[in-house]
Protein backbone atom coordinates (compact mmCIF):
# COMPACT_ATOMS: atom_id res chain seq x y z
CA UNK A 1 0.00 0.00 0.00
CA UNK A 2 1.29 3.46 -1.11
CA UNK A 3 2.35 6.10 1.50
CA UNK A 4 -1.33 8.40 0.85
CA UNK A 5 -3.69 5.42 1.81
CA UNK A 6 -1.82 5.11 5.05
CA UNK A 7 -1.78 8.48 5.76
CA UNK A 8 -5.55 8.70 4.88
CA UNK A 9 -6.39 5.97 7.04
CA UNK A 10 -4.43 7.40 9.79
CA UNK A 11 -6.33 10.82 9.61
CA UNK A 12 -9.30 9.00 9.64
CA UNK A 13 -9.15 7.23 12.89
CA UNK A 14 -7.18 10.43 14.66
CA UNK A 15 -11.09 11.96 13.83
CA UNK A 16 -12.41 9.24 15.45
CA UNK A 17 -10.14 9.64 18.81
CA UNK A 18 -10.90 13.37 18.86
CA UNK A 19 -14.46 12.93 18.58
CA UNK A 20 -14.46 10.93 21.08
CA UNK A 21 -12.92 13.52 23.63
CA UNK A 22 -14.83 15.75 25.85
CA UNK A 23 -15.96 19.23 25.35
CA UNK A 24 -15.09 21.67 27.39
CA UNK A 25 -17.45 21.71 31.06
CA UNK A 26 -20.50 24.94 30.89
CA UNK A 27 -23.14 25.35 33.40
CA UNK A 28 -25.67 22.72 33.24
CA UNK A 29 -29.53 22.62 33.49
CA UNK A 30 -30.14 19.41 35.99
CA UNK A 31 -33.33 17.96 35.70
CA UNK A 32 -33.83 18.16 39.66
CA UNK A 33 -33.00 21.96 39.51
CA UNK A 34 -35.72 22.53 36.36
CA UNK A 35 -39.02 20.50 38.12
CA UNK A 36 -37.80 22.52 41.57
CA UNK A 37 -37.72 25.94 39.43
CA UNK A 38 -40.96 25.61 37.45
CA UNK A 39 -42.64 24.31 40.92
CA UNK A 40 -41.74 27.60 42.83
CA UNK A 41 -42.70 29.68 40.26
CA UNK A 42 -46.05 28.28 39.96
CA UNK A 43 -48.83 31.05 39.91
CA UNK A 44 -51.17 28.00 40.33
CA UNK A 45 -50.24 26.62 43.26
CA UNK A 46 -50.24 30.34 45.17
CA UNK A 47 -53.73 30.47 43.53
CA UNK A 48 -55.03 27.74 45.22
CA UNK A 49 -53.41 28.53 48.70
CA UNK A 50 -55.15 31.73 48.11
CA UNK A 51 -58.40 29.98 47.85
CA UNK A 52 -58.11 27.51 50.43
CA UNK A 53 -57.61 30.86 52.71
CA UNK A 54 -60.62 32.43 50.91
CA UNK A 55 -63.04 28.98 51.74
CA UNK A 56 -61.61 29.00 55.47
CA UNK A 57 -62.61 32.63 55.97
CA UNK A 58 -65.73 31.96 54.14
CA UNK A 59 -66.35 28.78 56.41
CA UNK A 60 -66.62 30.94 60.08
CA UNK A 61 -68.69 33.46 58.18
CA UNK A 62 -71.41 30.52 57.08
CA UNK A 63 -71.51 29.33 60.93
CA UNK A 64 -72.25 32.65 62.31
CA UNK A 65 -75.88 34.33 63.04
CA UNK A 66 -77.50 36.74 60.26
CA UNK A 67 -77.12 40.04 61.09
CA UNK A 68 -79.98 41.48 63.27
CA UNK A 69 -82.77 43.51 61.73
CA UNK A 70 -83.23 47.17 62.77
CA UNK A 71 -86.71 48.85 61.86
CA UNK A 72 -87.64 52.34 62.69
CA UNK A 73 -90.89 54.15 62.13
CA UNK A 74 -94.23 55.70 62.97
CA UNK A 75 -97.44 53.94 63.27
CA UNK A 76 -101.02 54.70 63.11
CA UNK A 77 -100.46 58.41 62.06
CA UNK A 78 -103.53 60.44 61.50
CA UNK A 79 -103.66 61.05 57.54
CA UNK A 80 -105.55 64.28 58.12
CA UNK A 81 -103.28 66.03 60.21
CA UNK A 82 -100.53 64.22 60.74
CA UNK A 83 -100.78 65.27 64.63
CA UNK A 84 -99.14 63.01 66.52
CA UNK A 85 -101.16 63.58 69.83
CA UNK A 86 -104.52 63.83 67.92
CA UNK A 87 -104.94 59.78 68.04
CA UNK A 88 -104.00 57.85 71.19
CA UNK A 89 -102.69 55.06 68.63
CA UNK A 90 -100.40 57.36 66.88
CA UNK A 91 -96.99 55.42 68.09
CA UNK A 92 -92.57 56.45 66.83
CA UNK A 93 -91.05 52.34 66.79
CA UNK A 94 -88.00 51.31 66.58
CA UNK A 95 -87.88 47.19 66.49
CA UNK A 96 -85.41 44.36 66.41
CA UNK A 97 -85.78 41.17 64.49
CA UNK A 98 -83.19 38.18 64.74
CA UNK A 99 -83.56 35.37 61.83
CA UNK A 100 -82.49 31.87 63.00
CA UNK A 101 -81.65 29.55 60.07
CA UNK A 102 -83.18 26.32 59.74
CA UNK A 103 -82.20 23.44 61.83
CA UNK A 104 -78.60 22.30 61.79
CA UNK A 105 -77.87 24.34 58.59
CA UNK A 106 -75.18 27.09 60.29
CA UNK A 107 -73.02 24.47 61.96
CA UNK A 108 -73.85 22.64 58.34
CA UNK A 109 -72.33 25.52 56.21
CA UNK A 110 -69.21 25.73 57.84
CA UNK A 111 -68.18 22.51 57.83
CA UNK A 112 -69.14 22.65 53.93
CA UNK A 113 -66.44 25.37 53.18
CA UNK A 114 -63.98 23.84 55.52
CA UNK A 115 -64.16 21.08 53.79
CA UNK A 116 -63.66 22.36 50.47
CA UNK A 117 -61.33 24.14 51.80
CA UNK A 118 -59.87 20.62 52.53
CA UNK A 119 -59.42 19.47 49.00
CA UNK A 120 -57.26 22.30 48.26
CA UNK A 121 -53.78 20.66 49.78
CA UNK A 122 -54.84 17.69 47.35
CA UNK A 123 -55.22 19.70 44.61
CA UNK A 124 -51.76 21.57 45.04
CA UNK A 125 -50.63 18.07 45.08
CA UNK A 126 -51.79 17.08 42.35
CA UNK A 127 -50.20 19.81 40.60
CA UNK A 128 -47.03 19.04 41.77
CA UNK A 129 -47.07 15.82 40.51
CA UNK A 130 -48.28 17.01 37.15
CA UNK A 131 -45.41 19.93 36.66
CA UNK A 132 -42.81 16.89 37.48
CA UNK A 133 -44.32 14.85 34.71
CA UNK A 134 -44.54 18.01 32.41
CA UNK A 135 -40.85 18.90 33.23
CA UNK A 136 -39.56 16.17 33.12
CA UNK A 137 -40.81 14.98 29.66
CA UNK A 138 -40.12 18.28 28.70
CA UNK A 139 -36.54 18.03 29.67
CA UNK A 140 -36.06 14.59 28.24
CA UNK A 141 -37.21 15.89 24.77
CA UNK A 142 -34.76 18.91 25.09
CA UNK A 143 -31.91 16.14 26.11
CA UNK A 144 -33.06 13.65 23.47
CA UNK A 145 -32.22 16.65 20.83
CA UNK A 146 -29.18 17.52 22.42
CA UNK A 147 -27.86 13.90 22.41
CA UNK A 148 -29.03 13.13 19.15
CA UNK A 149 -27.35 16.42 18.17
CA UNK A 150 -23.96 15.44 19.29
CA UNK A 151 -23.73 11.86 18.17
CA UNK A 152 -24.04 13.35 14.91
CA UNK A 153 -21.54 16.26 15.27
CA UNK A 154 -19.35 13.56 16.88
CA UNK A 155 -19.28 11.68 13.68
CA UNK A 156 -19.61 14.35 11.50
CA UNK A 157 -15.55 14.44 11.69
CA UNK A 158 -15.49 11.35 10.35
CA UNK A 159 -17.95 11.45 7.21
CA UNK A 160 -16.04 14.38 6.27
CA UNK A 161 -12.93 12.55 6.15
CA UNK A 162 -14.31 9.75 4.22
CA UNK A 163 -15.28 12.18 1.93
CA UNK A 164 -11.68 13.30 1.81
CA UNK A 165 -10.54 10.16 1.35
CA UNK A 166 -12.50 9.44 -1.70
CA UNK A 167 -11.74 12.76 -3.47
CA UNK A 168 -7.98 12.21 -3.17
CA UNK A 169 -8.37 8.68 -4.17
CA UNK A 170 -10.38 9.26 -7.05
CA UNK A 171 -7.66 12.47 -7.74
CA UNK A 172 -4.74 9.94 -7.40
CA UNK A 173 -5.81 7.07 -8.69
CA UNK A 174 -4.10 5.17 -5.89
CA UNK A 175 -6.96 3.79 -3.86
CA UNK A 176 -9.62 2.44 -6.30
CA UNK A 177 -12.16 5.25 -5.78
CA UNK A 178 -14.69 6.36 -8.16
CA UNK A 179 -16.51 9.24 -8.85
CA UNK A 180 -20.03 7.64 -6.85
CA UNK A 181 -17.66 7.54 -4.01
CA UNK A 182 -17.45 11.36 -3.82
CA UNK A 183 -21.23 12.03 -4.84
CA UNK A 184 -22.42 9.53 -2.01
CA UNK A 185 -19.69 11.01 0.55
CA UNK A 186 -20.97 14.69 -0.34
CA UNK A 187 -25.06 13.04 0.03
CA UNK A 188 -24.26 11.67 3.30
CA UNK A 189 -22.75 14.25 4.24
CA UNK A 190 -25.81 16.79 3.31
CA UNK A 191 -28.03 14.26 4.98
CA UNK A 192 -26.48 14.74 8.02
CA UNK A 193 -26.63 18.54 7.71
CA UNK A 194 -30.70 18.35 7.16
CA UNK A 195 -31.08 15.92 10.36
CA UNK A 196 -28.63 18.60 12.55
CA UNK A 197 -31.32 21.17 11.00
CA UNK A 198 -34.13 19.09 12.09
CA UNK A 199 -32.91 17.80 15.32
CA UNK A 200 -31.68 22.34 16.25
CA UNK A 201 -35.39 23.08 15.50
CA UNK A 202 -36.67 20.67 17.77
CA UNK A 203 -34.25 21.55 20.59
CA UNK A 204 -35.40 25.26 19.73
CA UNK A 205 -39.10 24.27 20.69
CA UNK A 206 -38.46 22.39 23.45
CA UNK A 207 -36.10 25.09 25.16
CA UNK A 208 -39.08 27.35 24.58
CA UNK A 209 -41.77 25.04 25.66
CA UNK A 210 -39.63 24.43 28.95
CA UNK A 211 -39.07 27.87 29.44
CA UNK A 212 -42.88 28.59 30.01
CA UNK A 213 -41.75 26.70 33.19
CA UNK A 214 -38.44 27.51 34.78
CA UNK A 215 -37.34 30.80 32.48
CA UNK A 216 -36.34 31.55 28.86
CA UNK A 217 -32.94 32.12 30.80
CA UNK A 218 -32.26 28.59 32.20
CA UNK A 219 -33.74 26.83 29.18
CA UNK A 220 -31.21 28.55 27.05
CA UNK A 221 -28.70 25.69 28.90
CA UNK A 222 -27.25 22.64 27.69
CA UNK A 223 -28.84 19.54 29.94
CA UNK A 224 -26.31 17.09 31.53
CA UNK A 225 -25.25 14.93 28.77
CA UNK A 226 -25.91 11.79 31.19
CA UNK A 227 -29.38 10.97 31.84
CA UNK A 228 -30.43 11.61 35.57
CA UNK A 229 -30.20 8.12 38.09
CA UNK A 230 -33.93 8.50 39.08
CA UNK A 231 -34.80 8.06 35.26
CA UNK A 232 -32.23 4.73 34.80
CA UNK A 233 -33.76 3.19 38.20
CA UNK A 234 -35.96 -0.02 38.14
CA UNK A 235 -39.61 -0.19 39.36
CA UNK A 236 -40.34 -1.40 42.52
CA UNK A 237 -41.09 -5.49 42.81
CA UNK A 238 -44.87 -6.70 42.29
CA UNK A 239 -45.45 -3.27 40.27
CA UNK A 240 -49.09 -4.10 39.03
CA UNK A 241 -50.31 -5.26 42.39
CA UNK A 242 -48.53 -2.89 44.01
CA UNK A 243 -50.31 -0.15 41.86
CA UNK A 244 -53.81 -0.18 43.07
CA UNK A 245 -53.23 0.26 46.44
CA UNK A 246 -50.93 3.44 45.35
CA UNK A 247 -53.95 4.94 43.29
CA UNK A 248 -56.24 5.06 45.91
CA UNK A 249 -53.66 7.36 48.09
CA UNK A 250 -53.35 9.50 44.40
CA UNK A 251 -54.05 13.25 44.99
CA UNK A 252 -56.31 13.55 42.77
CA UNK A 253 -58.15 10.67 44.01
CA UNK A 254 -57.90 12.04 47.74
CA UNK A 255 -59.08 15.49 46.06
CA UNK A 256 -62.25 13.83 44.25
CA UNK A 257 -63.01 11.94 48.47
CA UNK A 258 -62.65 15.30 49.63
CA UNK A 259 -65.01 16.51 47.45
CA UNK A 260 -67.65 13.41 48.17
CA UNK A 261 -67.54 14.45 51.86
CA UNK A 262 -68.39 18.12 50.67
CA UNK A 263 -71.42 16.52 48.58
CA UNK A 264 -72.64 14.79 51.58
CA UNK A 265 -72.69 17.76 53.49
CA UNK A 266 -75.07 19.94 50.72
CA UNK A 267 -76.97 16.64 50.78
CA UNK A 268 -77.35 17.23 54.78
CA UNK A 269 -78.40 20.76 54.21
CA UNK A 270 -81.11 19.94 51.60
CA UNK A 271 -82.49 17.86 54.43
CA UNK A 272 -82.39 20.75 56.68
CA UNK A 273 -85.24 22.52 54.61
CA UNK A 274 -87.86 20.69 55.98
CA UNK A 275 -87.19 22.46 59.37
CA UNK A 276 -88.75 25.71 59.97
CA UNK A 277 -86.50 29.17 59.87
CA UNK A 278 -87.13 30.84 62.96
CA UNK A 279 -87.12 34.31 64.17
CA UNK A 280 -87.71 36.54 67.06
CA UNK A 281 -88.70 40.15 66.96
CA UNK A 282 -89.42 42.78 70.15
CA UNK A 283 -90.54 46.30 69.16
CA UNK A 284 -91.22 49.77 70.89
CA UNK A 285 -93.20 52.20 70.77
CA UNK A 286 -93.59 55.83 71.24
CA UNK A 287 -96.80 57.78 71.89
CA UNK A 288 -96.93 61.41 72.61
CA UNK A 289 -99.13 63.32 74.90
CA UNK A 290 -102.64 63.65 74.46
CA UNK A 291 -103.91 66.96 73.64
CA UNK A 292 -105.13 68.09 77.27
CA UNK A 293 -102.05 67.03 78.18
CA UNK A 294 -102.45 63.32 79.63
CA UNK A 295 -99.46 61.48 79.43
CA UNK A 296 -99.91 58.06 77.33
CA UNK A 297 -98.01 54.59 78.14
CA UNK A 298 -95.43 53.49 75.41
CA UNK A 299 -96.00 49.84 73.78
CA UNK A 300 -93.89 46.94 73.58
CA UNK A 301 -94.39 44.23 71.46
CA UNK A 302 -92.57 40.69 71.47
CA UNK A 303 -93.04 38.19 69.59
CA UNK A 304 -91.36 34.50 67.42
CA UNK A 305 -92.05 33.93 63.85
CA UNK A 306 -91.47 30.80 61.89
CA UNK A 307 -92.47 29.17 58.05
CA UNK A 308 -94.07 26.50 57.18
CA UNK A 309 -92.58 23.96 54.93
CA UNK A 310 -95.85 21.79 54.22
CA UNK A 311 -95.90 21.75 50.32
CA UNK A 312 -92.06 20.60 49.41
CA UNK A 313 -92.80 18.41 46.10
CA UNK A 314 -91.49 21.00 43.66
CA UNK A 315 -88.88 22.87 46.23
CA UNK A 316 -87.47 20.50 49.53
CA UNK A 317 -87.88 17.24 47.95
CA UNK A 318 -85.99 18.19 44.45
CA UNK A 319 -83.10 20.34 46.17
CA UNK A 320 -82.87 17.03 48.13
CA UNK A 321 -83.09 14.67 45.47
CA UNK A 322 -80.80 16.74 43.47
CA UNK A 323 -78.27 16.55 45.78
CA UNK A 324 -78.17 13.52 46.57
CA UNK A 325 -77.98 12.66 42.91
CA UNK A 326 -74.51 15.14 42.52
CA UNK A 327 -73.32 12.83 45.30
CA UNK A 328 -73.47 9.88 43.64
CA UNK A 329 -72.26 11.76 40.28
CA UNK A 330 -68.79 12.19 42.16
CA UNK A 331 -68.34 8.86 43.63
CA UNK A 332 -69.03 7.41 39.75
CA UNK A 333 -66.46 10.23 39.02
CA UNK A 334 -64.38 8.70 41.46
CA UNK A 335 -64.57 5.32 40.04
CA UNK A 336 -64.07 6.43 36.83
CA UNK A 337 -60.69 8.08 38.10
CA UNK A 338 -59.55 5.31 39.27
CA UNK A 339 -59.83 3.05 36.26
CA UNK A 340 -58.43 5.77 34.23
CA UNK A 341 -55.12 5.76 36.27
CA UNK A 342 -55.16 1.97 36.94
CA UNK A 343 -55.17 1.82 33.01
CA UNK A 344 -53.03 4.21 32.42
CA UNK A 345 -50.08 2.51 35.07
CA UNK A 346 -50.67 -0.55 33.64
CA UNK A 347 -49.79 0.43 30.06
CA UNK A 348 -46.93 2.54 31.37
CA UNK A 349 -45.29 -0.56 32.55
CA UNK A 350 -46.35 -2.74 29.64
CA UNK A 351 -44.35 -0.34 27.69
CA UNK A 352 -41.27 -0.01 29.95
CA UNK A 353 -40.94 -3.22 30.44
CA UNK A 354 -40.77 -4.17 26.75
CA UNK A 355 -38.19 -0.77 26.07
CA UNK A 356 -36.12 -2.22 28.98
CA UNK A 357 -36.35 -5.60 26.54
CA UNK A 358 -35.04 -3.18 23.62
CA UNK A 359 -32.07 -1.63 25.58
CA UNK A 360 -30.85 -4.29 26.69
CA UNK A 361 -30.73 -5.82 23.16
CA UNK A 362 -29.17 -2.57 21.74
CA UNK A 363 -26.42 -2.60 24.52
CA UNK A 364 -25.80 -5.90 24.34
CA UNK A 365 -25.96 -7.35 20.99
CA UNK A 366 -26.98 -4.66 18.46
CA UNK A 367 -24.58 -1.70 19.14
CA UNK A 368 -21.37 -4.32 19.66
CA UNK A 369 -22.06 -6.04 16.50
CA UNK A 370 -22.72 -2.74 14.25
CA UNK A 371 -19.58 -1.21 16.07
CA UNK A 372 -18.10 -4.25 14.44
CA UNK A 373 -19.56 -4.01 10.91
CA UNK A 374 -18.55 -0.46 10.67
CA UNK A 375 -14.87 -1.24 11.71
CA UNK A 376 -14.65 -3.89 9.47
CA UNK A 377 -16.10 -2.26 6.50
CA UNK A 378 -14.06 0.88 6.85
CA UNK A 379 -10.66 -1.28 7.74
CA UNK A 380 -11.24 -3.20 4.46
CA UNK A 381 -11.80 -0.05 2.42
CA UNK A 382 -8.72 1.50 3.68
CA UNK A 383 -7.20 -1.77 2.94
CA UNK A 384 -8.23 -1.83 -0.72
CA UNK A 385 -10.80 -4.80 0.00
CA UNK A 386 -13.94 -3.21 0.49
CA UNK A 387 -16.59 -0.91 -0.97
CA UNK A 388 -17.15 2.51 0.14
CA UNK A 389 -20.59 2.94 0.08
CA UNK A 390 -20.60 -0.21 2.10
CA UNK A 391 -18.16 1.44 4.60
CA UNK A 392 -20.66 4.97 4.25
CA UNK A 393 -23.24 2.60 4.73
CA UNK A 394 -22.11 0.75 7.75
CA UNK A 395 -21.23 3.77 9.46
CA UNK A 396 -24.27 5.35 8.58
CA UNK A 397 -26.26 2.20 10.49
CA UNK A 398 -24.09 2.67 13.69
CA UNK A 399 -25.21 6.24 13.64
CA UNK A 400 -28.48 5.44 13.42
CA UNK A 401 -28.88 3.17 16.17
CA UNK A 402 -26.96 5.01 18.76
CA UNK A 403 -29.40 8.03 17.26
CA UNK A 404 -32.19 4.94 18.22
CA UNK A 405 -30.99 3.74 21.67
CA UNK A 406 -31.16 7.52 22.66
CA UNK A 407 -34.77 7.51 21.40
CA UNK A 408 -35.69 4.48 23.41
CA UNK A 409 -33.72 5.57 26.36
CA UNK A 410 -35.34 8.74 26.68
CA UNK A 411 -38.88 7.15 25.84
CA UNK A 412 -38.49 4.58 28.56
CA UNK A 413 -38.09 7.87 31.44
CA UNK A 414 -40.77 9.34 29.70
CA UNK A 415 -42.92 6.32 30.90
CA UNK A 416 -41.60 6.00 33.78
CA UNK A 417 -41.86 9.73 34.72
CA UNK A 418 -45.70 9.15 33.67
CA UNK A 419 -45.95 6.19 36.06
CA UNK A 420 -44.99 8.15 38.95
CA UNK A 421 -46.84 10.74 37.94
CA UNK A 422 -49.72 7.81 38.29
CA UNK A 423 -49.00 6.06 41.93
CA UNK A 424 -48.20 9.60 43.57
CA UNK A 425 -48.29 9.30 47.37
CA UNK A 426 -50.81 11.87 49.30
CA UNK A 427 -51.17 10.17 52.40
CA UNK A 428 -49.01 12.59 54.53
CA UNK A 429 -50.90 15.63 53.35
CA UNK A 430 -52.19 17.90 56.20
CA UNK A 431 -55.66 19.06 55.54
CA UNK A 432 -56.20 22.84 56.80
CA UNK A 433 -52.98 24.68 56.71
CA UNK A 434 -52.44 26.93 53.30
CA UNK A 435 -49.80 28.65 54.42
CA UNK A 436 -47.45 25.48 54.80
CA UNK A 437 -48.00 24.11 51.05
CA UNK A 438 -46.58 27.31 49.22
CA UNK A 439 -42.74 26.60 49.33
Amino acid sequence: MSTLPRLLKTAIFGALVLASLPGWAEPQLELTRAINTAIKNDPWLRQSAQMQAALLDESVAEGALPDPRLTIGAANLPMDTFDTGQEPMTQATIGFTQRIPRGDSRRLARAKKSQMADVQPFRREHRRAQVRETVTHLWLDLWRSQKSIRLIEENRGLFEQLADVAEAGYTSATTGSRQQDIIRASLELTRLEDRLTALTSQRASSRESLGEWIGPAQAQLAVSAEMPGELLSKLPGGGVHTTADALLRHPSIRATDERIDVQAIDVDLARQAYKPEWSVFAQYGYRDRAPNGQDRADLVSVGIGFDLPIFTGNRQDRKLNASAARLEAVKTERVLQVRSLQARARAALARIERLDERIGLYQQTLLPQMEEQASAALTAYNNDDGDFAEAVRARIDQLNADIELVQIQAERARHLASFRYLTADSSDIPSSSPTHEQD
